[in-house]
């Protein structure tokens, strides 16, 4: 918690919406459990492992991405090509980003052209995210196949953009944000909703 805030809201300056955090949604153990889940259907809808690999979307789509491959080497004794795919220069809207956007690492060490990518990330809202991802990839190669594996599913899509793969499906407002919180970034395991109070 931040100080000098009420429990259960946080706030970076005065100028900014405090929040408040409504529910928790998933712990380690349920987080883990979807992803058992997810490679067992990614087995399944694809009858096996051949010709498949596995990219996160930056930055919490990259543990992920890299989770899933683990569980599906458990399943399959096969371990997957896992890539890293950063998204900043396909954004929608770079022009409202700050003047110097950060860029993180692109790495893509399997032929993008021909193979049947499974697309990782943490929560999928507009589908604005996973559009830019889309045509990164395809910058990279034309994929035989691209499928769709999120963690949280929170609606309010403004694409018609649908996953493959769903973690958990949770209605939100548009008041509402999840914040998926991971071992690698957060120091913590845990997916919460938030809203943000004015």
């Amino acid at each position: 918690m931040v100080e000098g805030t009420i429990p259960g809201t946080h706030s970076l300056d005065s100028k900014k919406p405090n929040v408040i955090v409504k529910a928790h949604i998933m712990d380690a153990t349920a987080i883990d459990r979807a992803l058992v889940r997810i490679a067992h259907e990614i087995i399944e809808r694809n009858r096996g492992s051949d010709n498949l690999f596995i990219t996160g979307i930056q930055r919490r789509g990259v543990p992920l991405a890299h989770r899933i491959a683990e569980k599906l080497y458990e399943i399959e004794g096969r371990l997957l090509p896992c890539g890293i795919l950063d998204i900043t220069f396909y954004r929608d809207d770079l022009s409202l980003l700050h003047d110097q956007p950060v860029v993180k690492k692109t790495e893509i060490n399997f032929p993008v052209h021909g193979s049947k990518i499974i697309l990782v990330d943490d929560v999928l809202y507009t589908g604005r995210t996973v559009r830019a991802a889309i045509e990164a990839l395809f910058d990279l190669g034309r994929p035989a196949a691209i499928q769709l594996a999120v963690l949280i599913d929170r609606g309010h899509r403004e694409l018609p953009i649908r996953p493959d793969y769903v973690g958990r499906n949770i209605p939100t407002s548009r008041q509402e944000q999840v914040k998926v919180m991971l071992e690698e970034y957060d120091g913590t395991e845990q997916v919460i909703l938030e809203e943000l109070v004015r």
